[in-house]
């Protein structure tokens, strides 16, 4: 898969919010990288600092590895790590998620 398909992928993921949830998000910045240097099989990761905007990371490669044989599926996998980490910004617990199914 072309970087720029899962770029693009990613910026669906975030057009597909709801209006009133996107305007809610400030300070954040969403990226795209390789995979976690201290955990290679993760998909993405929400962090944040006092002094800092909040980050949210995808990470390319175990996504596709994972996911990459079927497109769609691919996409959507994207569009659930991309939600998954914007519900930690919004304060969502991994228990309340993994009960709504973004686990």
């Amino acid at each position: 898969m072309k970087v720029s398909t899962f770029d693009a992928d990613v910026r669906r993921a975030l057009d597909s919010l709801p209006p009133e949830l996107a305007a809610k998000l400030e300070n954040v910045a969403v990226v795209v990288e390789d995979e976690n240097g201290e955990d290679p099989d993760l998909f993405g990761l929400f962090e944040q600092s006092e002094y800092l905007p909040a980050r949210i990371v995808v990470y390319r490669r175990p996504l596709q590895e994972e996911f990459g044989h079927d497109a769609g599926a691919l996409e959507e996998e994207i569009r659930t790590t991309v939600l998954h980490e914007l519900a930690h910004y919004f304060g969502i617990e991994e228990d309340r998620l993994d009960e709504l199914g973004y686990g």
